[in-house]
């Protein structure tokens, strides 16, 4: 082979190898197995063993690592690393707060204080210590499982390996975020997209010495589990990581009230552009741990906390044309392709334009030249149209009255909570008619909150779709595991590991199958409240056969809204088909109480009118903490109607009628062995 040839083959390989890495480490998309990925970098090195002139600085004897393996080991978090609230605005601060006021049942001027800590836009890592020894790394997961990343955390210099002092707990999980300065970042820059992925990239590295090569960073601000931990507030945690050894954020401050939060805010976003590294916004914690724990948590996210959005990053782009997408429930979103542009680090090339009134109420076109807004993690969209560039032959963009992928009716529907028609127009088939809607449900079934099936992401959907081996839910768990062997980029290996995922998730909670589903207005929350209710799939599946749809009302937290979505999710046959073909197929594990033996089992409970320094959210939480069901209204299935000023006549007189026991405030906290 002549030199010219060897260059040009080298060269490809170069090219190839860099376009994995691209959607591995930029776009957290990887396109090829490990095994190709492996086989692709060792004939590269192979090559430059061979021939000494060829050189790159984009050779992976250059980069830093290589592709991070997918099999890392599964470790479930002792307590679940949970997501936060977002607020954007003053007034968002101030609707927080009165949450909190409302739930300790407090007044309005309750003051507060807050410990207020900058959010390092980095990659959540939490940090296991016995007897003060750095044992486990995990990383953050799903929020319940992580990955198991100890050995690469451990070069960090940042993590004390050992810590001596006499008042460190037992056990404990320190909680932090690793980064990479931006100063550092620049030696990196040619490599990653931005801080953010480098870290990333870097914590998941096969070899943890080419972990060490990356110079990463970690900041301590949380706890997990812990046995032993005397601290009574945030701000004096904060202190104690210091004394410990571990690195906290210099600009954690206590501030009590929305204006002294505010003021700290624009204090801090002034000095963002000087700092070494970036930062997204400031978490607000409800300082005090007692109030903390009195608080508790509402879906995944902490009642206490709340993290406060810097604002957006703008730039100008063309667009060069409009997308239809359709969803899982058969809405239409428009997205703008525009020329790519970076806004705050990040390439972006689409934009939402949300709905159909959207583009009629901006007078968006294809062709014009817009504004592009992206705030924090949200979507990108556009602000606004440059009227004075646009060209005579920007035509007005007609939305398709017909579905661009069944060729169905698209209607907006009419809302009767506002008495309008919805904004988003959709798709009218049902069940999994339309192709673009049923892609859509099998991504969200195996997604993270539902199935979760390792190594069975969104391109594996399309692809597995294409071929025509997966068309239901069901199909998944019934793979010909020898055509997908025999396709390009698959081997025995990675068929292996695919079929041993699909097999680990036959064994499924009632309330993740239900998710999963992909049924309009049913999250995961309101999915945790049906599993409550039904308790067995048998039950859930029975609704097609008993109609009591009305009887979901009697759910604290399900309105109508749900209850006509799971209603028409039971008219249509094909899901009818789909639930009976799962049964076979999947071991789903009754509902159970977290608390199955508190003091309140099996006992439901309704509150009617004020209660004394106690609020209903609070009340609803000790109910069901100690296994108790709350429900909204009175029927024969209500034990207790718990009264207090200014209680509901009608609910009193129902009550009697059914002879439900009604009872105080203090007969209440007596069942509870508390007093008031």
């Amino acid at each position: 082979m002549k030199k010219v040839e060897i260059n040009k083959l080298y060269k490809k390989k170069i090219k190839l190898i860099n376009k994995y890495n691209q959607f591995y480490f930029n776009e957290s998309a990887p396109i090829v197995s490990d095994k190709i990925y492996d086989e692709l970098k060792k004939e590269i090195l192979v090559l430059e063993n061979k021939y000494t002139f060829l050189k790159s600085s984009k050779s992976p004897a250059n980069t830093v690592g290589h592709k991070p393996s997918k099999n890392f080991q599964k470790v479930n978090h002792k307590v679940p690393m949970l997501s936060l609230a977002n607020a954007f605005s003053e007034e968002d601060l101030s609707n927080f707060q009165k949450k909190i006021a409302n739930f300790l049942s407090k007044n309005e001027g309750y003051e507060i204080s807050y410990c207020a800590e900058p959010k390092i836009d980095g990659i959540s890592a939490s940090l296991t210590y016995v007897n003060g020894v750095f044992k486990k790394g995990l990383s953050r997961g799903d929020g319940k499982e992580g990955e198991d990343i100890t050995r690469n955390l451990s070069t960090i210099k940042d993590i004390p390996k050992k810590i001596l002092s006499k008042n460190f707990p037992e056990e404990i999980d320190i909680r932090g975020e690793v980064f990479i300065q931006n100063s550092d970042f620049e030696n990196l820059k040619d490599k990653f997209a931005n801080p953010r992925n480098a870290a990333s990239g870097s914590l998941r590295q096969k070899n943890p010495d080419d972990t060490k090569k990356i110079p990463l960073k970690f900041i301590a601000y949380t706890f997990g589990f812990e046995k032993g931990l005397n601290v009574d507030n945030q701000f004096d945690y904060l202190k104690k990581l210091a004394s410990w050894g571990f690195k906290t954020n210099p600009l954690n401050k206590l501030i009590s009230g929305v204006k002294k939060l505010i003021e700290n805010y624009n204090e801090i976003e002034k000095k963002r552009s000087n700092l070494d590294f970036d930062i997204d916004g400031i978490v607000y914690k409800v300082n005090d741990f007692n109030l903390q724990k009195r608080l508790g948590y509402v879906a995944n996210a902490p009642r206490w906390a709340v993290a406060h959005k810097f604002s957006s990053n703008k730039a100008v782009s063309e667009i060069k044309d409009i997308e239809i997408q359709i969803g899982r429930t058969g809405a239409l979103t428009p997205v703008a392709k525009i020329k790519p542009i970076n806004i705050g680090g990040v390439q972006v090339s689409n934009a939402t334009l949300h709905n159909e009134d959207e583009i009629i109420r901006k007078d968006i076109r294809i062709g014009d030249t817009v504004t592009v807004e992206r705030a924090g993690d949200v979507i990108p969209h556009i602000l606004s149209v440059d009227f004075k560039k646009r060209k005579k032959d920007n035509l007005k963009f007609i939305f398709p009255e017909k579905c661009p992928s069944c060729g169905s009716k698209t209607i907006k529907e009419f809302n009767l909570t506002t008495k309008k028609e919805d904004a988003v127009r959709r798709c009218s088939s049902e069940g999994y008619s339309c192709e673009k809607i049923s892609i859509e449900k099998l991504k969200h079934f195996v997604s993270k909150e539902a199935f979760n099936i390792d190594g069975f992401g969104k391109k594996i959907v399309e692809s597995f779709w294409k071929l025509k081996l997966i068309k239901f839910p069901q199909d998944i768990f019934q793979l010909d595991y020898n055509i997908i062997e025999s396709l390009e980029g698959w081997g025995k290996l990675s068929v292996d590991n695919l079929k041993y995922s699909i097999n680990e998730k036959k064994n499924i909670s009632l309330e993740r199958l239900i998710y999963s589903l992909g049924i309009r207005h049913i999250g995961l929350e309101n999915a945790k409240l049906l599993s409550k209710y039904f308790n067995t799939f048998q039950n859930f599946k029975n609704l097609s056969k008993t109609n009591k749809f009305n009887d979901l009302l009697n759910i604290d937290g399900i309105g109508e809204t749900q209850v006509n979505s799971v209603k028409n999710f039971f008219l249509v046959a094909i899901n009818i088909k789909v639930l009976n073909e799962l049964e076979k197929l999947l071991n789903i594990k009754v509902s159970k109480n977290e608390k199955k033996n508190g003091l309140l089992k099996d006992r439901s409970f309704l509150v009617t009118g004020k209660l004394d320094k106690i609020s209903r959210a609070e009340v609803k939480a000790l109910i069901e903490d100690n296994s108790g069901i709350t429900v909204s209204n009175i029927s024969k299935k209500l034990n207790y109607l718990i009264i207090g000023e200014k209680p509901t006549k009608k609910k009193i007189e129902s009550a009697k009628a059914l002879k439900i026991k009604i009872i105080d405030q203090g007969e209440f906290l007596k069942m509870l062995n508390k007093t008031s």
